[in-house]
């Protein structure tokens, strides 16, 4: 349990409230930029920010069995896909399966933690990802279908696995979503749209002091596991994130594992 002013910043930084309630794809850009990185169409029982939760508008959304019929759902759907076919933030599955939106201006520090870069492809992708790699650099942007045949993986879940690889590698990103004549990514390489990003060279100590700084500025308070849970880091490289904030004044730490802004009374009194 989180303190009442502390979820009360979280509604106003993570907008779950009905007068800040996404409903244009300029606004979900404007909303990832602002957090940093966030979820897509997780609900109010994951940790973290979420893009569905607030084109809900509220703190307590739950995405309904029935998605095709929830008009908050649709809307979260539809407005992914823009966000993807306009590549003005990064979007794509990336560390433990999470479907996530990054800001550019935080995608350098979580390559930093879970890129691969090119001279070590060969040591640490499988080789069906390198297959799906050489095909998608050879072409530059091919539908997964397309993919598939090219690369010689007739096996779905074989395929699906090393494509998830290259996703979490940041390498691969979809480009365009297509629904007729029936539904498929069309996909390309990370580099081609975030060329400036993928090439900062930022040492693995300062990317894990910069996503908890990201996600701080935004959640006002962390508790033990919250961090690793919503990023996708290990539990000791959120901890490493978070005391590099404690050392530089930026955040306190009231109990082993939690950490809280140093400024919160002040950024508390600005929302009020």
């Amino acid at each position: 349990m989180l303190p009442p002013e502390i979820e009360a910043y979280r509604d106003h930084c993570w907008q779950r409230d009905p007068t800040q309630r996404v409903e244009t794809v300029q606004q979900a850009e404007a909303f990832v930029e602002r957090v940093g990185f966030t979820n897509s169409l997780t609900d109010s029982r994951k940790p973290g920010p979420s893009l569905y939760v607030t084109v809900c508008g509220r703190r307590d959304a739950v995405m309904p069995r029935n998605v095709q019929k929830d008009a908050e759902a649709s809307l979260t759907w539809v407005l992914k896909d823009d966000v993807v076919r306009r590549g003005k933030v990064y979007y794509s599955k990336l560390a433990r399966g999470r479907a996530m939106f990054v800001a550019p201006r935080i995608v350098p520090y979580f390559y930093a933690v879970w890129g691969i870069r090119k001279n070590e492809e060969r040591n640490q992708l499988s080789a069906h990802a390198r297959s799906i790699l050489k095909v998608l650099r050879k072409e530059y942007e091919s539908a997964s279908i397309d993919l598939r045949n090219d690369s010689g993986i007739t096996d779905r879940k074989e395929f699906a696995k090393a494509f998830d690889e290259l996703q979490a590698a940041m390498i691969v990103i979809p480009s365009e979503v297509v629904y007729e004549p029936k539904f498929t990514y069309i996909w390309t390489l990370a580099e081609i749209r975030f060329p400036t990003q993928l090439k900062a060279k930022i040492d693995r100590q300062t990317a894990f002091r910069e996503i908890a700084r990201c996600f701080l500025e935004s959640a006002g308070m962390t508790v033990p596991g919250e961090l690793a849970k919503v990023t996708g880091l290990s539990r000791p490289e959120a901890g490493l994130g978070n005391q590099a904030l404690v050392k530089e004044g930026f955040a306190i730490s009231p109990s082993q594992g939690t950490y809280v802004l140093a400024n919160i009374d002040e950024r508390l009194r600005a929302i009020s």
